[in-house]
C-alpha cells in the first residue's frame, strides 16, 4: 500500500465527514459532499492539483463553510467562478459566486499565485459542514457560534476535526484564524485540546469585502506580512 499524500489525506477526510451529534431544533447541518456527485469529484481535483506531496503546510482556519461558496465546491473560500477561472476547475452542475472567494483569490494572487500558496498554506473550517438555521420558514446561513446551544452541540466535534486537520501534516505552532469573533471561539477549544501553541487573527474576508472593501488592498498587504512572517524566521 502506497504511503498517502497529503492530497490522498484530505480527500479521505472529507469523503468520510459526517455528522451525527444533536442540533438545536432550529440548526441544520448540511454536507456538501453528499448533496452533489459532482462537488465530491471537483474536490478530488482540486486537492490532486494543489496537495499530492507530502510538505508540510501552515493552517489557516475560518468559521464553517457558506452554502455558495465550499457548500458547493467542496473547497474552502472558493466559488465555481474562482474554481475555474484560477484553479482550471469547471463545475457543470452549480454556478456560484461568493464574495468571501473575492477576497481570498485577490490575496493569493498578491501572494504568488494558486500554486505557490496552496503549497503553504491548507485552509478549512473548525466545523467544516455547512451549517444553515431556520428563519421565517426559509432555511439561512449560519455560523457554529451564532447560538450557544449549537456551540454547545457541535464542540466536541469541532475538536475531533480540527486535530484530524493537525494530522494530515500541518505545522500547528502558529494557526491563522479568520475572523475576531471566531477566534475567541477557537481559543476556546485550543485552551481546552492544546491544539496550537501561537494564534494570529486576521480579519474575516465577508467582512473586508462587505465593510472595508476600499481598504482591501491594505488588508491584502496585512494577510500577506502575517502569512510571509515565519518565511522570513526560517530563511535567514
Amino acid at each position: 500500500m502506497h504511503h498517502q499524500n497529503f492530497a490522498d489525506k484530505v480527500v479521505e477526510f472529507n469523503t468520510n465527514l459526517h455528522y451525527s451529534g444533536t442540533l438545536p431544533s432550529d440548526f441544520r447541518v448540511l454536507n456538501p459532499y453528499l448533496n452533489n456527485p459532482e462537488t465530491l469529484l471537483v474536490m478530488q481535483e482540486f486537492y490532486r492539483k494543489y496537495y499530492s506531496d507530502y510538505d508540510q503546510r501552515k493552517f489557516i482556519i475560518g468559521i464553517n463553510p457558506s452554502r455558495h461558496g465550499a457548500g458547493i465546491t467542496g473547497i474552502p473560500f472558493t466559488d465555481t467562478k474562482r474554481l475555474e477561472s484560477v484553479c482550471g476547475i469547471k463545475m457543470m452542475s452549480a454556478r456560484t459566486h461568493e464574495i468571501s472567494s473575492v477576497f481570498i483569490y485577490d490575496m493569493i494572487a498578491a501572494y504568488g499565485g494558486a500554486e505557490k500558496f496552496y503549497k503553504e498554506f491548507y485552509i478549512n473550517s473548525p466545523f467544516p459542514l455547512a451549517i444553515v438555521r431556520k428563519s421565517k420558514g426559509s432555511w439561512i446561513n449560519a455560523n457554529y457560534y451564532d447560538d450557544k446551544a449549537l456551540f454547545g452541540d457541535v464542540k466536541n466535534f469541532m475538536i475531533a476535526s480540527l486535530q484530524k486537520h493537525i494530522s494530515l501534516g500541518l505545522d500547528n505552532s502558529e494557526v491563522f484564524v479568520l475572523g475576531k469573533k471566531n477566534a475567541d471561539f477557537i481559543s476556546k477549544l485550543n485552551s481546552e485540546a492544546k491544539l496550537f501553541a501561537e494564534m494570529t487573527v486576521l480579519e474575516h474576508p465577508r467582512y473586508i469585502q462587505q465593510y472595508k472593501s476600499k481598504e482591501k488592498d491594505l488588508y491584502i498587504d496585512k494577510y500577506i506580512l502575517a502569512l510571509k512572517k515565519m518565511n522570513y524566521l526560517n530563511d535567514r
